[in-house]
């Protein structure tokens, strides 16, 4: 019985080891995450680069775009940023540039924030990145996914955009907004008059238990 359960314990601490390595390799990519982003509406997107380099460390970092009217980074301290536009006004890419010193080192991660839009009209999109470290080494995160799905080694980041005008999006948050404001003040004028009409309604209860009351006494002072 003892052993079973030592092979069952040595077998669970395996199991979770295995999940922890995984999910450590898999958040190492480069990656964007923006969690109210909807197709043809305005976000703010966060690229989130690690340094997986043991010896250098990261000091620039490019995001291709798919040709936004408007890209606004962050600032950073220590960091600079230049948003690329072409002929129409577009901007293209933006690329996050590092102050020596300032550099992104080894077992550390940096998030560098885009305030874009309008976002493609896409279930997803991609935004392929390349990394650079201070010792020449380039990284392009680039790939996308095999056609049976699997994650390629350096995979573009990618986010999945929501249907336009779902959660409040494509212009339906104004109308969202006063809509619920609109119910919340029906919903107070209501109770108002609940109350309004309980209270007038125990003041006339009050106001006959006093009548009451004095016509009990002044019989009783008759009768005296």
């Amino acid at each position: 019985m003892n052993s079973l359960i030592r092979r069952a314990s040595i077998i669970a601490g395996t199991a979770s080891l295995t999940l922890v390595v995984g999910a450590g390799a898999a958040s190492a990519h480069v990656s964007v995450v923006a969690p109210d982003a909807a197709q043809g509406g305005y976000a703010v997107l966060t690229f989130r680069v690690p340094t997986e380099s043991d010896t250098a460390a990261t000091s620039s970092v490019k995001v291709e775009l798919p040709g936004l009217n408007s890209a606004r980074t962050q600032p950073i301290p220590g960091w600079t940023s230049v948003v690329d536009k072409n002929a129409e006004g577009l901007a293209t890419a933006v690329t996050w540039t590092a102050s020596p010193g300032a550099e992104v080192l080894p077992g550390q991660f940096q998030q560098f924030l885009l305030s874009a839009g309008p976002l493609p009209e896409e279930d997803t999109v991609s935004f392929p990145a390349v990394q650079t470290y201070n010792d020449g080494e380039v990284v392009e995160w680039t790939e996308e996914p095999a056609a049976d799905g699997s994650e390629p080694e350096y995979p573009a980041p990618s986010l999945t955009l929501a249907a336009a005008g779902s959660d409040g999006h494509g212009g339906h948050s104004v109308s969202t907004s006063t809509e619920a404001s609109d119910s919340t003040e029906a919903a107070q004028g209501s109770e108002s008059d609940t109350t309004a009409r309980w209270l007038a309604g125990g003041a006339l209860v009050l106001g006959a238990l006093g009548a009451a009351l004095g016509i009990g006494a002044t019989v009783r002072g008759r009768r005296s």
